[in-house]
C-alpha cells in the first residue's frame, strides 16, 4: 500500500512538473491556434469555403470539431481543466470554447463541466464560460436552462431571440446570471435578437419585419 502511495504521489508530482513555463506558453499557442481554426467552422462559410456544397462544409465542421475534441480530451486527462494559473486568462477562455464546441461528445462535456465548477470557485476559470457551457449541456440533453444562454429565434414570425427549451427558474435567472458575471437576460436576448435580425435583414424585412423585436 506505501508503495502503491509513493508511486501516485510520484506521478502527481512528475505531471506537475512537466508544465514548465515553456510548456504552458506552448499550450497556450495550440489552443489559440485551435480556436483560430473553429471559429472558421462555427460560422457561415468564408473565403475558400464560400465554394464547398453543404455536405462539405458539414463534413469539414465535423472534422474540425472532432479533432479539436480529441485533442482537448488529452490536455485535460493529463492536466485537468487548464485555468488561469496554467494558461491565463485567454488559454482558459480558448479551452472551453472549443469544449462548448464538443456538442457531440456531451460525456466529456460534463467532465470538463464539474471540473471547472471547482476551478470558478477558486476564481481560476470564467463564471460566465461556465454559465454557457452549464447550459448547453443541459439544452444538449433537452432540458431547461438555468441562465438562458443558448437561443434560438422566431424564424417564421420577428426573429426574436428566446431560451432554448425553456428555463427552470425565470424569477430567480438575473439573479443568477449576475452571480455568475452575465447582464441581465433581456439585455443579452435583444442583443442576440439584433444580431441575428442584422444578419437577416432582407429576409425579415420582406416579411414585414422592418426592426428588431425587442422585448
Amino acid at each position: 500500500m506505501k508503495i502503491l502511495v509513493l508511486f501516485t504521489l510520484c506521478f502527481l508530482t512528475a505531471c506537475s512538473a512537466r508544465l514548465t513555463g515553456d510548456r504552458k506558453n506552448a499550450l497556450k499557442r495550440e489552443l489559440e491556434n485551435m480556436v483560430e481554426i473553429d471559429q472558421v467552422a462555427a460560422f457561415i462559410p468564408q473565403g475558400k469555403y464560400k465554394s464547398y456544397s453543404t455536405e462539405e462544409w458539414n463534413r469539414f465542421k465535423d472534422s474540425v470539431f472532432t479533432s479539436h475534441k480529441v485533442r482537448v480530451e488529452r490536455i485535460f486527462n493529463r492536466y485537468g481543466f487548464p485555468g488561469i494559473d496554467k494558461v491565463g486568462k485567454d488559454g482558459a477562455n480558448h479551452f472551453w470554447l472549443l469544449v462548448q464546441h464538443s456538442d457531440k461528445y456531451p460525456a466529456f462535456q460534463k467532465r470538463v463541466l464539474r471540473a471547472m465548477d471547482k476551478e470558478v470557485k477558486k476564481g481560476n476559470a470564467n463564471g460566465s464560460n461556465y454559465a454557457y457551457l452549464y447550459d448547453r449541456v443541459e439544452v444538449n440533453a433537452g432540458q431547461k436552462q438555468l441562465f438562458g444562454t443558448q437561443v434560438t429565434y422566431e424564424v417564421n414570425r420577428t426573429g426574436r431571440a428566446i431560451p432554448k427549451n425553456g428555463l427552470i427558474d425565470s424569477v430567480n435567472v438575473d439573479n443568477r446570471r449576475k452571480e455568475y458575471g452575465l447582464e441581465p437576460l433581456v439585455e443579452y436576448l435583444n442583443m442576440m435578437t439584433t444580431m441575428h435580425y442584422d444578419m437577416n435583414k432582407e429576409r425579415y424585412e420582406q416579411m414585414g419585419v422592418k426592426t428588431p423585436d425587442l422585448y
